[in-house]
């Protein structure tokens, strides 16, 4: 059996940040995902899909995501119900995040970034590192001490101009 699933869109608010009783960070978004084009209909359509994430990576959430910034997430999706004030069943379908990664850098409005990556933050049950689409990158692995490897990860983004991609 298989439960994952990968979105990109667009926030439609600032990420919601609480604590549950136990002191656990927890953090709610809405992501917009346009559909495909269907037939001669120009007018774009998406979906509104919840997002939840939970622990570091609520608080990364909150603190780095805002309205109208892209992001891709990477989770499983989950059915839960309640009772509602008038003792009806309510169901909510919901996307537990497991990755997410900032697909835009901090100062887009300001045009130097747009469209670059900025970066990713993940992390499975167990908070071990991992960012979406690449290799575990956990806070304690970082190659500090060889300045001169290209390869290093020193936490910052990538710059690369369209004019470098071979495709």
């Amino acid at each position: 059996m298989l439960n994952r699933v990968i979105l990109i869109g667009r926030l439609t608010k600032d990420p919601e940040l609480r604590y549950t009783p136990a002191g656990v960070a927890v953090t709610q978004f809405t992501l917009a995902v346009d559909r495909q084009f269907s037939g001669s209909k120009e007018e774009r359509e998406a979906d509104f899909i919840p997002i939840v994430t939970w622990r570091q990576l609520a608080e990364t959430c909150a603190n780095y995501l805002r309205k109208g910034r892209l992001a891709a997430v990477e989770g499983r999706i989950q059915v839960r119900n309640y009772e509602n004030n008038e003792g009806r069943r309510v169901y909510v379908t919901e996307v537990i995040a497991d990755n997410v990664r900032f697909l835009e850098s901090a100062n887009r409005d300001s045009g130097g970034g747009q469209g670059r990556e900025e970066g990713g933050f993940g992390g499975n049950a167990n908070n071990s590192g991992g960012g979406f689409g690449g290799g575990n990158r956990s806070s304690g692995s970082r190659n500090t001490g060889n300045s001169n490897d290209p390869f290093a990860d020193d936490g910052r983004p990538i710059d690369i101009s369209d004019d470098d991609l071979p495709f």
